[in-house]
């Protein structure tokens, strides 16, 4: 038994590239599926929409059946991110996949060929040896970069949170990301996000930036902190690898 073909689609560019590609290489076999956060930026739906003409099929959304956000996930747990990764990406991300696949499906997933990006899935591939992983942009040598360009010429405006500075089109805020520099551009473009947050990570005492490798809490930022390079992590199965790597670094 082969059974389906999941594109893990994240309303970002490479996984829209990706699950295009897997549609080209397996047809009517392949089902796109969104885990919903209901805390990413409004224009998803527009880039979801455009995504699902250039697919020519619908996109599974799925969700968590207790939380209804991010915020709802920080506030009833009371926990933000920490060695044992994001609360958030469990219980909105994996726990509604891991309910969602069955034993026999394969799995179409974004990363790209980009070098830490093959790393990441060669983590993964390790990690979930029991899953039948597709990864059609390593496979053909795509980039992020690539994956952008791609978008564009499909005639599909990337999620605009790309032109607002940040590398990936995550939820808003991202409580993985420890960069100050992400969390500068948070506070220049959505400032009542980042005052719920730094009021949210006070009441928790959790620090969720660093500078000069000491834990500071994101209030504690320069305001004329640079906005440049706002690294954070991609935010899918590989996040709690991710944030036990930044932990120990």
């Amino acid at each position: 038994m082969s059974g389906r073909i999941l594109s893990w689609f994240s309303c970002g560019a490479a996984s829209a590239v990706a699950t295009k590609l897997a549609i080209a290489d397996h047809g009517d076999a392949v089902e796109p599926v969104y885990c919903a956060t209901n805390a990413e930026h409004a224009d998803n739906a527009r880039f979801m929409a455009d995504c699902e003409r250039w697919f020519g099929r619908s996109i599974t959304v799925i969700q968590s059946d207790k939380y209804t956000d991010t915020w709802d996930v920080w506030t009833k747990r009371r926990y933000l991110a920490g060695i044992d990764g994001a609360i958030c990406t469990s219980e909105l991300k994996i726990g509604p996949r891991l309910a969602f696949q069955r034993p026999h499906d394969q799995h179409v997933f974004g990363y790209t060929a980009d070098a830490a990006d093959v790393t990441r899935a060669e983590k993964f591939r390790h990690n979930w040896f029991e899953l039948t992983v597709h990864t059609p942009l390593i496979d053909r040598g795509i980039t992020k970069a690539a994956c952008l360009a791609m978008i564009r010429g499909a005639g599909i405006a990337p999620p605009v949170t790309y032109a607002m500075g940040f590398q990936n089109n995550n939820c808003i805020p991202c409580v993985k990301a420890t960069s100050a520099n992400y969390w500068s551009l948070v506070r220049f473009r959505f400032p009542a996000e980042f005052e719920r947050m730094a009021q949210l990570s006070r009441a928790l005492g959790v620090r969720l930036s660093r500078i000069e490798n000491e834990r500071v809490f994101i209030d504690e930022i320069p305001a004329d902190w640079p906005m440049t390079n706002p690294i954070v992590p991609s935010c899918d199965f590989m996040c709690v690898l991710a944030e036990q790597e930044i932990e120990s670094a």
